[in-house]
């Protein structure tokens, strides 16, 4: 075993001479060092000595591996040196700035969004979100609007069965709430909302924010109140407010609210078709059909309901003229925002 030892470490010394690549050095480490290798085959056979030898052997056996260990280190550290010195420092400019990695932003209609949400909840609206699929009954029945209601054409709906369907607005929040709580409630309902239409200013999928209070003695002056000092807030101006009378079958009296136009001051322009009048959402008292359905006395409560869209809000504030741009992720376009 002894001669075998020997005859190792000079193997070692001849083939770690020529040894130039870190693959053959590790190939190398393999063959002498490894757990087959040649090292661990003559350790075998120290078993089979004479007991009164293997001390002696056993030192003979670690100066062996800490020759070839020292060998092997060797030359790594020599082809280290010499990778080093290969190294061209004409090609590396240390006076260069570091090259800083693009963080992302959040989407400009997630802006809006938050900043939507940030102005209400300064006013005490507390935020509550719901399901995407919803059931038709909280969609339409419950906020007054029946199967075969002439309304329901004012939705274009994704149906996935006669009772289930991608909901039209965030408005069944408002049944929602009112089913499981009692006044007063002060609530907005942001989320994503669906409807088969898709054009310039429409898409099949967008955001709209659903907001409304109930509680005793609530009139038509509160609602005046609440939005003014939101859109002051949202649009960083003193903007006029219209109202003029619409439609909503869950709401009544209802009106469409306009501001003055954000682009051109209520002069006239293009973006306001030379009105001076720029619509922004839709609201009213809520009707008191509506309370019947969920338990609510409407000789005790009163309240107002309203929505708006996110997109059209962004477009307004950002002057933005066509909506699918939020959606075909051009950087040139978002980085902006």
């Amino acid at each position: 075993m002894e001669q075998e030892l020997n005859t190792l470490q000079n193997l070692a010394k001849k083939v770690v001479t020529a040894v130039s690549t870190g693959g053959q050095l590790e190939d190398f480490r393999i063959e002498f060092l490894g757990r087959k290798g040649k090292f661990s085959s003559i350790m075998k056979g120290l078993g089979k000595i004479p007991k009164e030898d293997k001390p002696r052997m056993g030192q003979l056996a670690n100066a062996a591996k800490k020759e070839i260990e020292s060998l092997y280190n060797s030359k790594q550290n020599e082809l280290s040196a010499n990778t080093s010195g290969n190294v061209d420092d004409s090609a590396i400019d240390l006076s260069l700035p570091g090259r800083k990695p693009q963080t992302g932003k959040l989407h400009p209609v997630t802006q809006i969004m938050n900043e939507v949400c940030s102005i209400f909840e300064s006013l005490g609206f507390s935020v509550a979100e719901g399901p995407d699929v919803e059931h038709d009954h909280y969609n339409f029945e419950a906020l007054n609007i029946p199967a075969h209601h002439p309304a329901r054409d004012m939705h274009d709906t994704f149906y996935v069965s006669d009772s289930i369907l991608l909901r039209t607005h965030t408005s069944p929040m408002q049944a929602r709430i009112m089913e499981s709580q009692q006044p007063p409630l002060r609530v907005i309902a942001p989320g994503k909302v669906y409807r088969c239409d898709s054009d310039i200013t429409h898409t099949p999928m967008f955001h709209q924010v659903e907001g409304f209070l109930v509680d005793k003695d609530v009139s038509f002056a509160d609602l005046k109140g609440v939005l003014t000092i939101f859109t002051q807030k949202m649009f960083d101006k003193d903007l006029e407010l219209r109202f003029r009378p619409s439609f909503f079958p869950f709401t009544e009296p209802s009106a469409e609210v306009d501001i003055g136009c954000v682009i051109c001051g209520g002069k006239g322009c293009r973006v306001c078709k030379h009105t001076g009048w720029l619509e922004i959402l839709g609201a009213g008292m809520v009707d008191p059909e509506v309370f019947k359905m969920v338990g609510y006395n409407p000789e005790i409560y009163s309240g107002f309901a309203f929505g708006l869209g996110i997109e059209r809000i962004a477009m307004l504030k950002y002057g933005i003229d066509d909506i699918r741009l939020y959606y075909e992720n051009d950087l040139r376009f978002l980085s902006q925002f």
